[in-house]
């Protein structure tokens, strides 16, 4: 995915999903408050329903977005496995699980933005889900790897990551 769609709306639109809370995503939502979702990715341009529609339907072709109707009026969208991989965010095999939770906390200032917009993509990359804006969690076992590259971009005064087996959230 990373380099294929380069800030484009199909991107946004599985960068929303990922992020969603409940991972469903409504049409109306979408195309009426998109800056609701933050998009993630810089996407920052007006809606049209025709632009929108055809970039639903490719992402549905490519089986990385699933389409249900609730009703006669209402569709949401869910992102599909092929999705998250195609994020980068569905390659975690839970049954090597080893039981631990690793934890990212991070306030980087603005005037850091480009390493603070890498090192989140580089989480959401490497299997970290949000709990909160800047607090983010994962299983994947990469406590040592993670606090290397923390210092090795600079960012240690701002980033807090904690590796802990106990985790009280109701979705996970």
């Amino acid at each position: 995915m990373r380099g294929i769609y380069k800030k484009s709306l199909s991107e946004a639109i599985l960068l929303a999903l990922e992020k969603a809370v409940d991972g469903y995503v409504r049409y109306d939502d979408l195309i009426h408050h998109p800056s609701s979702y933050a998009w993630g990715s810089g996407w920052d341009k007006q809606l049209k329903k025709p632009t929108l529609s055809q970039a639903l339907k490719r992402l549905r072709e490519r089986g990385l977005i699933q389409e249900d109707k609730v009703d006669t009026n209402k569709v949401i969208f869910k992102l599909t496995e092929a999705g998250k991989d195609a994020l980068g965010v569905g390659f975690f095999d839970e049954k090597s699980w080893d039981g631990k939770w690793r934890i990212v906390i991070f306030d980087i200032p603005e005037q850091k933005r480009l390493v603070r917009d890498l090192f989140r993509r580089n989480l959401k990359k490497w299997g970290f889900k949000h709990l909160q804006k800047s607090v983010l969690v994962s299983k994947q076992d990469i406590f040592s790897k993670l606090t290397a590259y923390v210092k090795e971009l600079g960012i240690e005064r701002w980033v807090v990551v904690i590796e802990s087996d106990r985790l009280s959230n109701h979705n996970s």
